[in-house]
């Protein structure tokens, strides 16, 4: 009787345990949705206009990151792709551009202060096209943007520096652990700015009241000697 309860008491300890395989795996997957990635790849027509306007891809980088473009632009005839990289302050500084582009076109820089980075595309049709076949008339680009760790290329560092397979991710994550941190102070930076403008607006709505609050009593004990005054002119109090 004991070995029968034994063999009843191990399948029920193998079932639970299969059981939760799946909410770990569940687990795991919503983890790695959360994370953040720096890399955006993405694939676009891009159609032909005679005044084209630009379509512009947004990525948010932090300072001094770097910042890799890979353009890939299919071929097409009486078009012209030009690509211009800029940044999303109200003066849309440039970092650089280019006219066209065909091809595999690689861009590099380094960003210069905490936030978006656009990459802007405009197809421009040359004058003889007439504006029914320019309509017509698109370019497909494949677009990659790597931004922070990911837009470093560590096979080049370590054929470089001769470093091993563990040294090399090694590396990787020392970039990756850099990222986090800056995204750390960022966030930190960001709290303290909004914390101080919590405070301005706390001062600022007290004061406010307060003042409110002088001008009411000031109205009724104005009020009050009025009032006063008028009776007594009417003799309706001594």
């Amino acid at each position: 009787m004991a070995r029968r309860d034994l063999r009843s008491v191990r399948p029920s300890s193998s079932t639970s345990s299969l059981s939760s395989l799946p909410s770990l795996a569940c687990l795991i997957l919503a983890f790695l949705c959360i994370i953040p990635s720096p890399a955006q790849a993405i694939k676009f027509e891009l159609a032909a206009s005679r005044y084209p306007i630009p379509k512009c891809i947004w990525n948010n980088a932090h300072e001094h990151a770097l910042v890799i473009v890979t353009a890939n632009v299919s071929p097409g005839n009486q078009q012209r792709v030009d690509i211009e990289v800029v940044d999303g302050s109200e003066h849309r500084n440039v970092y650089l551009n280019k006219r066209g582009i065909n091809g595999e076109t690689r861009l590099a820089i380094t960003s210069h202060s905490e936030g978006e980075i656009g990459v802007c595309f405009k197809n421009t049709v040359d004058a003889s096209v007439s504006n029914s076949e320019a309509s017509k008339l698109s370019r497909v680009v494949d677009l990659d943007v790597d931004i922070g760790a990911d837009a470093i290329d560590y096979n080049a560092i370590a054929n470089q520096e001769s470093l091993s397979a563990l040294e090399t991710e090694m590396r990787k994550l020392e970039g990756i652990v850099k990222e986090v941190t800056d995204e750390l102070g960022y966030l930190k930076r960001r709290e303290s700015r909004f914390r101080d403008t919590n405070e301005s607006t706390k001062d600022r709505v007290q004061g406010f009241a307060l003042f409110t609050i002088v001008c009411l009593v000031a109205l009724g004990v104005w009020q009050i000697f009025h009032l006063r005054s008028f009776f007594r002119r009417k003799y309706l109090i001594d």
